[in-house]
């Protein structure tokens, strides 16, 4: 079954421990919400299934309109819900991020700037030390402990967030962890920069195309995509063009490779699964296509996520925009 406590713990850093190697080495970091609730949260830096080295990737300017769906700033522990048009998180459906610009590290070793740890160091350093610095850590709560005190930082009772990775594509004895939108992350807002910083982090034996439903990993499919390799991408998209509702907005998608394609079956999806398929005339090599919206597939205003589907229903590349980037009429955004 799917996590069954997901959410996301919005507090702030005040210290942290790398535990270096052990059997399930963690970075520890403990945090206290407006309340003065303490908090512990656990994050794994090396996978108990095989490979070991987890695959990461720190986005140091993060735009994506989840960061306007966040609850406040020190509000504690906040439960999500499991769907779309929430704060809750998935890598594969909310357009994150590329999955192909994702890397490996090792959990810890000797020397500097040479590990996950040293990784999350870099960061979390940094918004201890700024006192105006929120912290989000996504992931599966546990505690209160009322007997317990925390077996890390001391504080009573022990309370904190754990599973702050991917939560699907697993097989095996984690298999029963699957769902979508529930995948844990860490965002980090530093208000005096107007800047995000945000950390994911996956397994290297999870899948990257996952059951819509269930979160298990679909067989039948290739593994990590790297859409930086495939044909067909999404470049551009007139979200918001001029004059009253109901607009006409549209997809740029381009083919980027040297034949042409047979458009038959592909489909653009937006934020809510709404999909519409592109025209089946065939695309020259290094032509663009602008694909009009309609029958359902929308794109808001209020910022929101275009994913490209091949005929097989698996996403193939995926793109996200903020409210910010979709406020001026007529503009189009690129990406």
């Amino acid at each position: 079954m799917p996590l069954n406590k997901y959410g996301v713990l919005a507090a702030r850093a005040v210290d942290r421990r790398r535990e270096g190697s052990s059997d399930t080495p963690h970075y520890q970091i403990h945090l206290t919400d407006g309340t003065g609730a303490h908090y512990r949260a656990a994050v794994n830096v090396e996978s108990q299934q095989a490979p070991s080295e987890l695959l990461y990737l720190a986005d140091d300017n993060f735009h994506h309109p989840l960061t306007e769906l966040l609850p406040p700033a020190g509000s504690g522990w906040n439960a999500l819900p499991s769907q779309p048009g929430t704060a809750s998180v998935d890598f594969i459906r909310g357009n994150l991020f590329d999955p192909a610009s994702m890397r490996t590290l090792p959990p810890d070793l000797e020397g500097a700037d040479n590990d996950l740890a040293d990784l999350l160091d870099h960061y979390v350093q940094r918004v201890i030390a700024d006192s105006t610095a929120a912290v989000y850590a996504f992931g599966q709560r546990w505690g209160p402990e009322k007997a317990k005190a925390d077996k890390v930082f001391g504080f009573r009772p022990g309370n904190g967030v754990h599973d702050i990775h991917m939560n699907q594509g697993n097989s095996g004895r984690f298999r029963s962890d699957n769902g979508v939108w529930q995948d844990g992350a860490l965002l980090l807002h530093l208000p005096a920069e107007d800047r995000w910083v945000a950390v994911f982090l996956a397994f290297q034996s999870q899948a990257w195309h996952t059951d819509d439903s269930t979160g298990h990993p679909i067989d039948t499919a290739p593994p990590r995509p790297s859409s930086r390799e495939e044909p067909l991408r999404i470049m551009a998209a007139l979200v918001n063009p001029v004059g009253p509702a109901p607009e006409a907005e549209t997809v740029t998608v381009l083919n980027t490779s040297p034949a042409p394609i047979n458009l038959q079956g592909w489909q653009l999806a937006d934020q809510n699964r709404q999909a519409i398929g592109l025209p089946t005339e065939p695309l020259p090599p290094g032509t663009a296509l602008a694909v009009p919206a309609g029958n359902g597939f929308r794109l808001g205003n209020r910022g929101g996520t275009i994913t490209l589907l091949d005929p097989n229903g698996l996403k193939v590349h995926g793109v996200s925009y903020t409210a910010r980037q979709a406020q001026r009429e007529g503009q189009t955004i690129t990406f």
